[in-house]
């Protein structure tokens, strides 16, 4: 399942919370596959270095940064060193042990990493510049709900950042396999949408896009790279 830049059919809703997947069965998911997930090769790597540069180039040096489902923290290690802070975190504690391991092996000052969701934040105590959500949106339960809350942890003029796969764009036997694979325990939860119902979903929870681009060198991209304003 594509999960970080390295590498159901409910679509209006673009939230998917009657699957029975819960958050433990996704983060235990995500422990079991983080080592093989790590070894994993970028699957594009023209299109991994133009998001890393388009996104180095919107970050400030007095900027905070969360990072969402970080994975193993390859983004956040190139990126982090930019900025005033960095915290990066992912569901799955296997995957932040993993990113640990390498920030200690090669630290990077002001970058940490949490096993944690959007959601576990307090708006009132936790105010960043830009939120970063790479390969991240398609895998949370209720869309609307997580970027609302992005949108209360952005200070004001604040910016998410996301590159997502569009599922609703991709080959329609993958959709129809995605209910088995997760019934089986062999994928997490995983939303289905449009770039056009992402854009929308993102726009309602009271963000504005300033662009909308496609960074992969090869095939058809169906991972939009968004940068939103929060109004």
């Amino acid at each position: 399942m594509v999960r970080e830049a390295d590498r159901s059919r409910r679509i209006p809703t673009l939230g998917d919370k009657g699957t029975g997947m819960t958050l433990a069965n996704d983060a235990k998911f995500w422990d079991r596959t983080s080592r093989k997930y790590a070894s994993g090769p970028v699957a594009d790597q023209q299109a991994y270095a133009r998001t890393l540069d388009r996104t180095r180039a919107l970050l400030r040096p007095q900027d905070r940064v969360l990072e969402l489902g970080c994975g193993t923290g390859s983004t956040a290690l190139r990126l982090a060193g930019g900025v005033r802070s960095y915290l990066a975190t992912d569901i799955s504690p296997g995957m932040i042990e993993i990113a640990d391991e390498k920030l200690a092996a090669d630290p990077v000052p002001g970058l940490s990493f949490r096993a944690a969701t959007a959601e576990e934040f307090d708006p009132a105590d936790a105010r960043f510049d830009v939120v970063l959500g790479f390969n991240y949106l398609h895998l949370v339960h209720d869309l609307p709900a997580t970027l609302r809350q992005i949108h209360a942890l952005l200070a004001a003029d604040g910016a998410l950042v996301t590159k997502t796969p569009c599922l609703g764009e991709m080959n329609p036997l993958l959709r129809l396999a995605l209910p088995l694979a997760r019934t089986l325990g062999q994928a997490p939860h995983t939303g289905v949408f449009t770039a056009g119902q992402l854009q929308a979903a993102i726009e309602a929870a009271g963000f504005a896009i300033e662009a909308s681009e496609r960074h992969a060198s090869r095939g058809k991209d169906t991972r939009p790279y968004l940068i939103a304003r929060k109004r």
